[in-house]
């Protein structure tokens, strides 16, 4: 037994360095033909006999009970990162931070739907800050005190929007027998063309309709006295709002410097000097704005106004003030004043006049968009008219009239300051104070170390 034992201790060393020799010839092979070499590590294999027999065998002629071998282990597999393409991994980037630029735009728009009054009020604001702080700035100039200066300048500018609203409602309420009057002339009118019309409309077809009109308005009575009950809430929060705008305009014209030097302490420190200086060029962008819209909106009112009034339609005056406020809302806002000076001119002078108040309002809109608006706003707030119709509706599903009336100028600003913000960020670069924010990391960074922020040829 013993010298059977003996055999089998030997027949398997010899079979180990077989095995052994086999894999070395088996790497020099795969080294020749190119392929990677399998990294082969040493390890101790027991002997075929193993166990506590072969320990007490282990006389004359036993073979060792472990001998070193090199056993074959497979290559290591590459980091997943390194084999996805260089695009794919920046597509990936890119879209989680869309998304979640996407999540944060969604909630912002809910918490501002949520607190429109106030967000509308502050806009506000800061339109009538912008028209009045050029003439803080003159008053302080001929040395009144910054607080003289402030009261004098509010108190005048709301004193200008009370008499100018006073004016358009006693307007109306003066003209509104004699429209009236008009409009059932101007109806009796219609239906008179209509029944000599080539569109062989019958008397007892304009009849019916105007008895299912009737029949409507007294079947949704209640519909009509929920909408005005609603319309008491919505005069109610108006004059919130309008009380809100008054406080804040007086803060914005006092203190605006000092909450300009708090917000900037919110923003982070390697940030500050690029919202610092965008801060005043948004500040001119607004200004600059205002002042020329209330001037373009003003010369619109007065000519297309002047045409009304010179073509005998009634109430030219709240006419011209309703175009004058219109004209805040671009384009739209043109639209809807124009079509309302054709409508009463037509109810009330017939298609001729309407007509005539068409061309007069076409003219004047065609000299204010091609000459008034270049001369008057200049390149600074230049915004291409697909970004003003776009933002226009925008506001208009988000915060209604108020929303369409801050969309265009929030826009002007907002690209105010992406300008400047990329003329900043490559000033930096150029004198080699390297790019804001934190270095490539993640799957991006991947083969990245090698290039260094700025080191191109110069």
């Amino acid at each position: 037994m013993a010298k059977r034992a003996g055999w089998l201790g030997r027949l398997g060393s010899r079979l180990n360095r077989m095995e052994a020799r086999l894999q070395e010839r088996r790497a020099e092979v795969e080294a020749e033909d190119g392929l990677p070499a399998r990294s082969v590590v040493p390890a101790r294999v027991q002997g075929a006999a193993t166990g506590p027999e072969a320990g007490a065998e282990g006389g004359a002629g036993a073979a060792p009970a472990a001998q070193p071998a090199a056993v074959a282990v497979l290559p290591e597999r590459p980091d997943p990162v390194s084999v996805v393409p260089w695009g794919m991994r920046v597509a990936a980037e890119v879209s989680w931070r869309l998304l979640l630029l996407a999540g944060m735009l969604w909630v912002l728009m809910k918490v501002i739907s949520e607190v429109r009054l106030v967000v509308l009020a502050f806009a506000a604001a800061l339109l009538v800050t912008a028209l009045l702080q050029p003439f803080v700035v003159r008053l302080r100039r001929l040395g009144l005190p910054r607080g003289l200066a402030t009261a004098v300048t509010a108190i005048l500018g709301f004193v200008i929007i009370g008499l100018v609203g006073w004016f358009v409602v006693w307007q109306v309420m003066e003209n509104l027998d004699d429209l009236s009057d008009r409009v059932r002339d101007g109806i009796n009118e219609l239906k008179l063309w209509a029944l000599d019309s080539p569109f062989h409309v019958t008397e007892k077809q304009i009849n019916d309709i105007a008895k299912n009109l009737s029949e409507t308005i007294g079947t949704n009575t209640e519909q009509i006295t929920s909408a005005g009950l609603q319309g008491v809430t919505v005069l109610v929060e108006v004059l919130t709002g309008i009380l809100l705008s008054m406080f804040s305009t007086l803060f914005l014209l006092y203190d605006g410097k000092r909450i300009w030097t708090w917000t900037l302490n919110l923003v982070p420190a390697a940030a500050r000097p690029g919202v610092a200086g965008a801060g005043p060029r948004a500040w001119r962008t607004l200004t600059a704005y205002v002042r020329g819209t209330v001037l373009v909106a003003l010369i619109d009112a007065i000519f297309i106004g002047l045409g009304i009034y010179f073509l005998d339609v009634p109430m030219a005056v709240p006419l011209a003030v309703f175009i004058f406020l219109f004209a805040f809302i671009p384009l739209v806002g043109a639209v809807v004043s124009g079509a309302l000076a054709v409508v009463v001119a037509l109810v009330t002078q017939g298609v001729f006049s309407a007509l005539m108040v068409l061309l007069v309002v076409l003219a004047v809109q065609q000299i204010e968009g091609h000459v008034l608006q270049p001369f008057i706003l200049g390149r600074a707030v230049r915004v291409h008219p697909l970004a003003v119709v776009l933002s226009v509706a925008a506001g208009g599903m988000i915060a209604g009239i108020g929303g369409a009336v801050v969309a265009v100028p929030l826009v002007a600003v907002t690209n105010t300051v992406v300008a400047y913000l990329k003329a900043y960020s490559r000033e930096q670069l150029h004198h080699g104070a390297g790019s804001v924010g934190p270095a490539p990391h993640g799957a991006t960074a991947l083969g990245s170390a090698a290039r260094e922020p700025g080191t191109g040829d110069h």
